[in-house]
């Protein structure tokens, strides 16, 4: 079994649409990027972060003041979610909405209520023991395929498109490290903008720069203990995000629905109309 991981983002995020937090990891907005069209997300609007159980009262104050925050969407699993509540805000409504496939959820978690402090206190002998095996490895390369691909996480990933349309104020997604489920839920958010693929993939790349010195860390003990390649793309994945293997995904996307906006409409139910709506809401 694989505890799934919780970790702590460095302070070299690049600074344009970065939020720095007193206790929410890897957050920024999606405010100033332009679009296809040319026109620019409106700012304050769209968050996308990690898990807010350790969100301040000052957190909180920028949520709602910078970003008139409305919604959060938690992409956790119930394990997750429980060990580690959101934050509660007066005025935000919350809506749970698991968008890991139930076929990773055992492998994510290994049924101990201690199983993140575990990890978190001897985060290197974890790592290195998942690493080297096979099946963790495949386990890694698996996962965004099988989110995009899973008929559950698509239909959650709908309700939270739909979600974000009728949001009446600023709306947040996140997930535990605001990387892999909340990524793909960024990307969606963006493709139904009209962002074209660089924007999307460049995105969700930038949880590699807010997690890289941790990945840095991992991989050198990686390699001490003989780790080659295999065991170091496990890192990457698990600790960071996989760039190459999104991309992979992105392009299975393409060879079955045409492309990412149509698979927002045939897979997870947010039509074409809606997704002009949400150009209309959230750009200028």
């Amino acid at each position: 079994m694989i505890p799934f991981l919780v970790l702590s983002a460095c302070s070299t995020a690049p600074k344009d649409r970065t939020i720095v937090f007193d206790g929410i990891e890897n957050a920024r907005e999606l405010g100033g990027l332009v679009m296809q069209d040319g026109r620019t997300i409106r700012a304050g609007r769209l968050v996308r972060s990690g898990e807010l159980s350790a969100a301040s009262d000052h957190d909180v104050s920028v949520l709602k003041e910078r970003f008139a925050l409305s919604d959060v969407f938690d992409f956790r699993f119930e394990q997750e979610r429980s060990r580690k509540p959101d934050r509660e805000m007066d005025g935000v409504r919350n809506t749970w909405l698991s968008t890991l496939p139930q076929t990773f959820l055992a492998a994510f978690s290994s049924g101990r209520a201690d199983s993140t402090t575990v990890l978190s206190a001897n985060l290197l002998e974890a790592l290195a023991s998942y690493a080297f095996l096979p099946q963790a490895q495949e386990l890694a390369n698996q996962m965004y395929p099988a989110i995009v691909s899973d008929t559950t996480s698509q239909r959650r990933y709908g309700e939270f498109l739909h979600g974000v349309l009728d949001a009446e104020g600023g709306a947040l997604w996140h997930c535990s490290q605001g990387k892999d489920r909340c990524g793909w839920g960024s990307a969606f958010v963006l493709a139904a903008l009209g962002a074209s693929r660089e924007t999307i993939v460049e995105d969700f790349a930038l949880s590699n720069v807010s997690y890289e010195k941790t990945v840095e860390t991992v991989s050198a003990t990686i390699v001490e203990r003989g780790g080659g390649e295999p065991e170091l793309a496990f890192i990457r994945a698990m600790v960071g995000v996989n760039v190459e293997n999104f991309e992979h995904t992105l392009d299975l996307i393409d060879s079955q629905y045409g492309s990412l906006p149509a698979y927002l409409e045939k897979a997870l139910g947010f039509s074409a109309a809606e997704q002009e709506k949400m150009k209309e809401k959230y750009l200028h």
